[in-house]
């Protein structure tokens, strides 16, 4: 049991570390693309935005393909015999949608367990990044309306 906990950590901290240098990376050319644009505009918010949503779930697909490997690496066959199934099992764990159509025998469930946590954690951080972006687009909305947010930091 140890051993599958080390070896879920590992691989969480490998898929927080994928998620924080794509997310920021992402950001950060973002504010550098869009320094000068004005994000009020439909156009630009709808391509922050789309291009955020995007990035984000090829971010999400490269962790859930990770967690797939694992599975086949370390699960002998039959139990994901092939790597199309190890990806489906991976995307419904991760998700946490979790239809039971395939386990893991207990020998490895604890690994699908911390899986959907992982996935938790990071579906829950790529929420928070659209919104914080969709604030900014909200901000910059009612600055160049002069309308004041209540709660909200104006220059």
């Amino acid at each position: 049991m140890l051993e599958l906990i080390l070896i879920g950590t590992a691989l969480i901290a490998i898929t927080v570390v994928i998620h924080a240098l794509g997310t920021t990376t992402w950001v950060r050319y973002l504010i550098g693309r869009h320094r000068n644009d004005n994000l009020a505009t439909l156009r630009s918010s709808v391509v922050v935005l789309v291009s955020m949503a995007v990035v984000i779930f090829l971010l999400h697909t490269v962790e859930i393909i990770l967690w797939a490997v694992a599975y086949l690496v370390l699960i002998p066959p039959p139990e994901l015999a092939t790597f199309e199934e190890a990806a489906y099992f991976s995307f419904v764990t991760f998700t946490t949608l979790g239809y039971g159509d395939i386990t893991l025998s207990q020998e490895w469930r604890l690994l699908s367990g911390m899986e959907a946590l992982n996935g938790i954690l990071l579906v829950g951080w790529s929420t928070a990044m659209i919104f914080s972006v969709m604030q900014s687009i909200w901000r910059e909305i009612a600055d160049n309306n002069n309308v004041r947010i209540p709660g909200a930091h104006h220059d």
